[in-house]
């Protein structure tokens, strides 16, 4: 009996302590992957991913996610990773002068205290040569690489194009 009842206490402090926030922190979705674990870099918090599937088979699909930084110097996103694709190269759309455009780019900065979305008409991660082991429905896992080698990692659901946060820029 006292076993169980120093167990409720312990299970009830942990609980508590997980609950509290530090101010100016996002808080990460139910999806998230905390920055404590060891595969993630120190201070980086990825979040809210989402892969959508080629529409077509042999066309790129997308992925969609968010990337915190905690506390540390400022990094940058350097490179990405898709579990089932072959290639995952970093994109961002703009629109000026009413006229949408997108372009690769090799490096997306975050600061500390910040967050950065990849989603539709912002940055966002073109996905090449899927291998068909993904389903919608499914997980699969978003590996980003920081400009000092540091990596961090999260699960992302697999959705169709017609799943929610269609991608609106192909």
């Amino acid at each position: 009996m006292r076993l169980m009842v120093l167990s409720g206490a312990a299970a009830m402090v942990l609980m508590l302590s997980a609950c509290q926030q530090k101010p100016g922190t996002p808080a990460p979705s139910a999806s998230a992957t905390l920055d404590e674990t060891p595969e993630n870099a120190p201070g980086i918090t990825l979040f809210d991913g989402v892969v959508q599937l080629p529409a077509v088979a042999g066309r790129p699909g997308v992925a969609y996610f968010t990337v915190a930084q905690g506390n540390g110097a400022p990094r940058k996103v350097v490179a990405v990773h898709v579990d089932g694709f072959a290639r995952a190269e970093m994109h961002q759309s703009k629109t000026a002068g009413g006229v949408s455009t997108m372009a690769p780019v090799t490096e997306v900065a975050i600061e500390a205290g910040k967050t950065v979305e990849f989603k539709p008409g912002s940055y966002h991660v073109m996905l090449f040569d899927a291998d068909g082991s993904l389903k919608a429905g499914a997980t699969t896992e978003v590996t980003i690489t920081l400009d000092n080698g540091d990596k961090a990692s999260t699960q992302a659901r697999v959705q169709t194009i017609g799943g929610a946060g269609a991608m609106d820029h192909m």
